[in-house]
Parts: C-alpha cells; structure tokens; sequence
C-alpha cells in the first residue's frame, strides 16, 4: 500500500515537459501537411481548409487582414490537363519515323497559357538555350529559330552567376516565341536529374494552371513545351554528327556547348481539358510602430498550396507537402509570434503573404507582386521561405539573392550577430533563384532573398539533401513522418525575423547594387 501511495505521489508530482518553439513551430506542421488537407492543391476545398487554418492563426497573433476580402486575395486561373496518354508523337528523321509515347518518352507541359492543339516542326539544338547579352553571352546568336522547336539542354558557363543563367531560363519561352519559334524541349543529363523519371511520369498526370488574365502571363501566343526523358534523348541527335553523351560530357563541365540544326522533324497533338478556378492568397499585416514609415511594407512570404492527390507512390496517394511548403508556413507563423513577443517593435508593417499556385509555377507570387493589395512602391522587400530543409545541424544560410542587393548586408550582419556562415548555394544551375516566389517579387523591381540551410559539396549534409529530393521531393513520402532538425529549424525562424526587424527599422530601404542585372526591374 505505501509503495502504491509513493507512485501515486511520483506520478502527481511528475513535470510536464513544456512545449518546445521547435514543437510549435512542428504543431503547425503537423496541422498543415495532414492527411486531413489532402495535399491542399490550388482551387480546392482542401486548400481552403489550410487557409482557414492559416487565418485562425493569424488572428489569434493580433494580425490584420489585408486581403481584399479580409485576409483574401482571390486570383483566376485556368487549369490546364495535358491528357499525356492521349498525345500523340513523332521524330521523322534518318531512321523513318519514330513514335514517341507520352509520358513515358516526353511530358508535355501545360503550363504558362494554353498549350497548342498541334505543332509540326524542325528542330534546332541551341546549346544551353541561354539569352544574357548583359554578360556577353548569346546562346541563339545566328541560329534560326523562326517556325522551329528549340531543343536546350541544362546547365550553363560556370563564369556566369547562377542567378543570372536562371532568369534566362525563365525569360526563355518568353524571348524564343518573340523570335517566331513555336516550342521548346528541354533536356536534362543523367547528372542533373533530381527527380526520377518515374516519379515525374506520376506527377505529370496533375492539372497545371495558368493565369486567367493573359496581360500577365509572359507567352502571348500558344507555345508547346515538353521535356524528354533523359534515357531518350539521343533520339534528337540522330544524323547529326552529335549525340547527347558528347552534349552530356560538355554541360557536366559547364563547358562551351556546339549548337547546330537537328535533322529530325517533331510532329506532336496535344489533347488538354481547361476550366476556370479561383484560389486565394492569404494577406496578414503587423501594422508598424512608426507613424510615418508604417506606411511602406516588409513582405514575408511563403506558399501554402501543394501537389494535392496524385497517383500512388508505395501505395500512398497524397501528397502531403509537408517540408514543400508547409515548413514554409510555420516559419511565417513562428516569426510573427516572435516580431509579436519581443520588446523591440518594427516601425516598418510587416506582410505577411501566404501565397496558392507556386507548385503551378509562381502564379500566385506573381499575380500578388503585380497586383499588391498596398500600394506597390510601398513594399521595400520580400523575405522569402521555400523548404528550407532543416535536416541538419545550422551551421550556416544560404540566402538566394544576398549578392544583389543591400539585403545581403543585412543578412551578412545577423549571421555574425548569430554566429552562423552565409554559404554561397552550392548548386546554381538547380535554379533555386527562380524557382520560388521570391522571384516574382525581384522581376517586379522589389529586392528579395530565400533562405535554405546551407551546405557545401562534398559534406554529409550534401548527402542528405540529395537524398531527400530523390526520395521525398514532390512524392506523397514528404509527410510528417520524417526526421526533422525542429530545433534547428527554430534558428532559421530567429535569423529571418531578426533581418526582417532590422529592415523594418533601417533608415533606408534596401536597395540594389549600381552592379545588379536586376536593378533594371527597379521602378525609377
């Protein structure tokens, strides 16, 4: 009876363990990327539920709405399936005529407007497929391109800034379909592959979106695009006097790429469903402690939409998104609770924007960049999250975009306050620069940065990193069952809320450098 009486006590007596930030920071997490929210793709009711979630959140920090419906910013789309196994194919070359099968041989995209019914065309290899006549570089330089199929492989010189090479990427379709070609496939070399052909064979029966009002879409015309699968390529090369292993050595090694006329001709229908849809972004503001400078806006951003329910993968159909982007989401979260909790207030307002449709390619980044629900010249920066992946220890930031502007200042001076290194990324033909919604706010003239955890080639963290992406990058695998550094990741939350405090409190806005490519979207 005593002993029964003492584990009585004991047990009474036993400590909650408080809740960690690294645990509130996974709460949101947990709540966000569930199998309850399906994936939350743009335009459903699934990502509704997020955003609910996300606006109970806020309100519950004391933030504002500043939406144009309270917190909502509705956008327009026009989904667009691509019947992939509907599409019919063909090379004409040398060898007769080839058959192509969809998607196990090529993915048609449906992204960027409405795709074209048919194309018929020669094709022309254009090396890297890189316009950047700022550093001296012309990769369609006498080449032809008018009523052809561009075919570019990826990569490009290794004395052009990663930056720079990825906003010619995403300026491409645009700049081809002004010089009269008609479509563009892209390759990709064994080396370069981050996710396997298999899974994007899986991801490619998803609808893909563009935006409703063409005034903001970059393509103006119908503009077939696709992507080979690697093992395939070769098919291009034929009676060329190339083939992709000679392109594949030359892109690995960022060296100079030949760039000559293909002798097959590309004959592809293309087969898509379309109908309208509205999914909204979701607007909080921390009104600043100024009276003058509360006026102007820090934005932080991140994108709450994900992949949604897609074909099984191990026989698991959602595709939970749980570090692409629901990290992103808790990180905005977990920063407003901390700007909310510490003495020092910020005299600039903080935005906080939870944007849709960045996995349909930064439509609604864009759409918000372009369309702002304050005044566009109010808004000094954008402080961007995109699975920073805390998988590891943080020893240092790579933040995307610190070489343009005075943002990278500032970013220099709260790693020396924190003791932490700015780590250069590591891997810039990966695009990282443009493929996440901070790029939106920089092609508006707005100076912007994203943060990963960093990591040098080489390391074990290197490893870890690639093996995330080949095992749980876009597949229903990024779930909240997985390792995850929350502690850690509570550093980053520390890091950016400290920038975005000393940008809200700075004297000046942040400006480009006189140096910056992208100095020029800048509004004078």
């Amino acid at each position: 009876m005593i002993a029964r009486i003492a584990l009585a006590v004991s047990l009474v007596a036993a400590p909650v363990l408080a809740e960690t930030r690294g645990d509130m920071w996974w709460g949101h997490i947990r709540a966000i990327a569930s199998d309850e929210m399906r994936g939350r793709l743009t335009g459903s009711e699934d990502y509704l539920r997020a955003a609910d979630y996300v606006i109970r959140q806020a309100k519950a920090l004391g933030l504002q709405p500043a939406g144009v419906d309270g917190y909502f910013q509705p956008v327009a789309f026009t989904e667009q399936k691509v019947l992939q196994s509907e599409a019919r194919a063909t090379l004409s070359g040398p060898n007769g005529v080839t058959a192509l099968v969809a998607p196990r041989d090529l993915i048609i995209s449906g992204g960027g407007g409405p795709a074209p019914d048919m194309v018929d065309a020669p094709l022309v290899f254009a090396g890297y497929g890189l316009h950047i006549p700022d550093a001296g570089y012309d990769d369609f330089a006498g080449l032809d391109v008018k009523g052809k199929i561009v075919v570019v492989v990826g990569g490009g010189p290794a004395d052009i800034s990663g930056a720079l090479k990825s906003d010619a990427r995403s300026a491409r379709s645009r700049y081809l379909a002004e010089q009269g070609a008609v479509g563009i496939i892209s390759l990709t070399t064994t080396k370069q592959i981050e996710i396997p052909w298999e899974r994007r064979m899986l991801i490619a029966s998803q609808p893909a979106m563009y935006l409703t009002d063409s005034s903001l879409r970059p393509v103006k015309v119908p503009f077939f695009a696709a992507q080979f699968e690697t093992a395939k390529s070769d098919l291009l090369f034929a009676g060329s006097g190339h083939d992709f292993a000679e392109v594949s050595a030359l892109a690995d090694a960022s060296k100079p790429v030949p760039r000559f006329d293909l002798t097959p001709r590309f004959k592809a229908s293309v087969v898509a469903n379309r109908r309208p849809l509205v999914s909204p972004n979701i607007v909080a503001r921390m009104p600043g402690s100024d009276r003058k400078l509360k006026s102007e806006y820090v934005v932080v951003s991140a994108h709450l939409d994900g992949l949604g329910v897609g074909e099984p993968i191990n026989g698991d159909t959602i595709y939970n998104g749980a570090m692409d982007d629901g990290s992103g989401v808790a990180n905005l979260l977990e920063i407003a609770a901390k700007l909310r909790a510490d003495k020092v207030k910020p005299k600039r307002s903080i935005l906080f924007v939870f944007v849709t449709a960045e996995e349909k390619g930064l439509l609604g980044s864009h759409y918000f960049a372009e369309r702002p629900t304050v005044p566009k010249a109010s808004i000094v920066a954008d402080l961007n999250f995109d699975m920073p992946l805390p998988l590891w220890k943080l020893t240092g930031v790579t933040v995307l975009g610190a070489d343009e502007s005075s943002l990278g200042d500032v970013a220099a001076a709260v790693a020396k306050a924190r003791g932490l290194a700015l780590t250069p990324d590591p891997l810039p033909d990966r695009n990282s620069f443009t493929r996440s919604d901070q790029y939106s706010f920089i092609r508006a003239g707005i100076p912007s940065v994203a943060f990963k955890f960093g990591f040098a080639l080489g390391t074990p963290e290197e490893k870890i990193e690639r093996i995330w992406r080949t095992t749980r990058y876009h597949a229903p695998s990024d779930d909240i069952d997985q390792p995850v550094e929350k502690e850690e990741a509570v550093k980053l939350n520390d890091f950016v809320a400290d920038m975005a405090l000393r940008v809200a409190n700075g004297v000046k806005r942040p400006a480009w450098h006189e140096t910056s490519f992208f100095k020029r979207f800048a509004k004078p």
